[in-house]
């Protein structure tokens, strides 16, 4: 009798010290370990010098902005500026974000199929559909609809010889929307299409759209962007879960089922649902990003732990560069060395 008194008596009083530390296991709201490596300091030094740098990748695509943060907030940003150029860009710089859109519609699906996606959806957002007519500039109209923009010129039209082999185009996700086993929002413009994404993203997410094209006609801000990367980060969305999933090779030079890639300078990444897994196997760190075309990049690294973007708009083109510059930004953010 008294060993059971003795035992009950033990069990309460780790049960409460448990309670009062509540370091027993199963809650959520505990936050999470601090990563581990430099401090906020030095990593902010390293990322703002290689962002300002004179000799390597960013120096090439000045004017931006750039910015690093973990889950919770924005950890370190500049404006990197142009000498004889005016323009500055910052956090709060409403710009078209191109192929980044392509991200945002990833999530959207998701969300709408609860981390579910159907092998149609899978077909259509890594980009082996067939669907590869659609032009970025005049198939869609900023008075379209998503359905018109479908049904101009060849973009309804499916190749086959497409079909199940990557090919980069925003034409997949035009006709994934306008199906009524995808997301059937044919009949959607500009505004009915931004409302529709907030409503399942964040109405704390601010966005439009100057077309109605889901691949990229999404008009935003890095502030706005970092923080639908912040919830992926929290895992309030399901595209969380899906980062990196269902992947397909996209270098026709290097694999068969390859035939279009915006991707230069031979880098053999992958595409998942929506976006880009930069995991060449010898320059590639396995961070998830989507660049678009007019040098908006946004990114969250391998191990889920930061998020960067960098933000410029540049008429003639840039992810590419962008996304050389961001790399380096974001290798310099973890390692806390400056390159």
């Amino acid at each position: 009798m008294q060993r059971n008194i003795f035992n009950l008596t033990t069990q309460l009083a780790w049960l409460t010290a448990c309670i009062a530390l509540s370091g027993c296991g199963g809650n959520s709201d505990s936050p999470a370990p601090a990563p581990s490596g430099p401090d906020t300091a030095t990593r902010t030094l390293a990322a703002t010098t290689t962002a300002q740098s004179s000799s390597n990748a960013c120096a090439a695509i000045q004017p931006f902005y750039w910015e690093t943060g973990d889950r919770t907030q924005r950890l370190a940003s500049g404006s990197v500026n142009q000498s004889g150029n005016a323009t500055t860009y910052t956090a709060d710089t409403l710009m078209s974000i191109a192929s980044a859109s392509k991200w945002l519609y990833s999530a959207y699906v998701a969300e709408r199929r609860s981390g579910m996606l159907s092998a149609q959806d899978i077909q259509f957002l890594t980009f082996n559909s067939g669907y590869t007519g659609l032009a970025p500039i005049g198939d869609c109209t900023p008075t379209d609809t998503i359905a018109s923009c479908v049904a101009r010129g060849d973009n309804d039209l499916q190749t086959p010889a497409h079909v199940d082999r990557f090919y980069y185009n925003g034409g997949h996700m035009q006709k994934h929307a306008s199906l009524s086993g995808g997301m059937n929002l044919g009949a959607m413009d500009n505004a009915a299409l931004a409302a529709e994404l907030r409503r399942l993203l964040g109405s704390d997410i601010s966005l439009s759209y100057s077309q109605p094209q889901p691949a990229g006609g999404v008009r935003t801000t890095a502030s706005d962007y970092a923080r639908f990367l912040r919830k992926l980060l929290n895992n309030q969305l399901h595209m969380a879960a899906l980062l990196g999933s269902n992947k397909v090779c996209t270098n026709p030079a290097t694999c068969p089922t390859a035939l279009n890639t915006p991707i230069t300078n031979g880098l053999n990444w992958n595409y998942a649902s929506g976006h880009w897994v930069e995991d060449d196997a010898t320059r590639g760190d396995g961070a998830f990003s989507s660049a678009g075309a007019f040098g908006f990049y946004p990114w969250v690294d391998v191990s889920k732990t930061w998020y960067g973007i960098v933000a410029r708009s540049d008429a003639f083109g840039g992810g590419n560069e962008s996304a050389d510059c961001g790399a380096l930004i974001r290798k310099a953010w973890v390692t806390g060395s400056a390159l």
